[in-house]
């Protein structure tokens, strides 16, 4: 970008890890050449976005995001285009560095790396809240969580990443703010709970986003049923769920988004199979029309892709099944595609008051053992073979004596 006259900078996340000695997940750029120069700059440059103009430049797999120094935006203009509660949907006015600064959410998130010279431009204070530990928003709170209210996600995103705290006046406004959030389309959120919840740090989010009243916008038939708890469930599952997800990502494994999700809407899930079991409907049946409805209710707030949710009712619908043992239905289960989910979700339930321990051990023994073994554990339990006298009971009926009968 230098060599064709423009200045450029890293911004952001990049620099503030950098600082806290990490290593930065990726690099943005920001730069005074509009979109379309970037693009006559890099072959390799693709335009995104309609609410903010982007340009991803690739390098093999890795992506640079450059963005343009917007405006202040002060004048509502075409470019710039606001909804009646003040929220942005489309903002590509541009400007200089020094009205970009304004534009961006957090003080430790606008620090500009100078590239030429190597130093660290700050016009909002931003080391020193560095120094401090301290999330602060620039500008109005009230104004910037109007603006966009996922910045109240973000802000409990990078407090609980960074181990930082929240200023008082960002407190003050998230908690007036919470129901900006309904008018979030459910898709960004969807996006937004995979950012929160899949960073290695689901625990602590999930009790400050409980702190603020934030949860309950993105789980509300969860949020309500964390006020029935029986014996501490299902809050120890939830719990339990997600300690299990920031080990596995601090050991560096995978973690699939269907299973911590089904964590979260399972106790939805059980109350409306219990209340259907209770009308009379077959518990197959119960189970089919509970995911339904629970999952009919979770989309209007946070939107499931269909391969999530699809993968949820099979995790679910898997756990009443886990009670046959005899016969053939242990081993259709054990083929089933996504049979260790379904077992792991057993075990979880186990360990935290949901599910007979017995159960669980039983299943983790039966898919471990042989042929041989398999079709003992799920033999059904033998009669009592012999009587009293210690003879082996006849089955056999005597055979009938059709003989005439005499008078002695």
């Amino acid at each position: 970008m230098q060599k064709e006259g423009f200045d450029a900078y890293l911004v952001g996340g990049c620099v503030r890890d950098l600082l806290l000695g990490r290593e930065p997940k990726d690099f943005d750029v920001v730069t005074n050449a509009d979109p379309d120069q970037v693009r006559k700059v890099f072959r390799n440059c693709r335009l995104i976005g309609r609410r903010f103009r982007l340009a991803h430049v690739h390098f093999g797999r890795e992506i640079i995001e450059v963005a343009t120094f917007r405006g202040s935006g002060e004048e509502q203009n075409d470019n710039q285009v606001l909804n009646k509660e003040g929220r942005l949907l489309r903002d590509n006015v541009y400007g200089t560095i020094e009205e970009d600064v304004w534009r961006r959410d957090f003080t430790v998130n606008a620090l500009y790396y100078n590239i030429k010279d190597f130093s660290v431009v700050d016009y909002v204070g931003g080391m020193t809240d560095h120094k401090t530990g301290t999330l602060k928003l620039i500008g109005d709170p009230e104004t910037r969580f109007r603006e966009d209210p996922v910045r109240m996600l973000r802000a409990v995103r990078f407090a609980v990443k960074l181990g930082f705290k929240l200023d008082p006046e960002c407190e003050r406004a998230m908690h007036n703010d919470v129901q900006l959030l309904a008018g979030i389309p459910p898709a960004r959120l969807y996006d937004e709970a995979l950012k929160l919840f899949l960073s290695g740090y689901a625990l602590q989010t999930f009790e400050m986003l409980r702190h603020y009243g934030l949860f309950q916008m993105l789980f509300p038939s969860t949020e309500n049923s964390l006020a029935v708890e029986d014996n501490s469930f299902p809050r120890l599952l939830l719990i339990k769920a997600l300690e299990n997800s920031d080990n596995r990502i601090a050991m560096g494994k995978t973690v699939t988004a269907y299973f911590l999700l089904a964590a979260f809407l399972w106790e939805p899930v059980r109350m409306l199979v219990k209340e259907k079991m209770a009308q009379g409907e077959v518990e197959f049946i119960a189970y089919q029309d509970a995911a339904n409805e629970v999952i009919s209710r979770q989309i209007k707030s946070t939107a499931l892709p269909r391969h999530i949710s699809l993968a949820m009712r099979e995790v679910w619908s898997m756990q009443p099944k886990f009670n046959a043992r005899i016969g053939s239905k242990p081993s259709r289960l054990l083929s089933h595609p996504r049979f260790r989910a379904g077992y792991d979700f057993l075990v979880l339930r186990a360990e935290t008051g949901g599910a007979d321990p017995e159960l669980a051990e039983w299943w983790t023994k039966y898919q471990n053992a042989n042929e041989n073994e398999q079709r003992k554990m799920t033999q059904p339990p033998r009669r009592a073979q012999n009587n009293k006298s210690g003879r082996k009971r006849s089955y056999h009926r005597k055979a009938k004596d059709n003989s005439p009968k005499t008078e002695p």
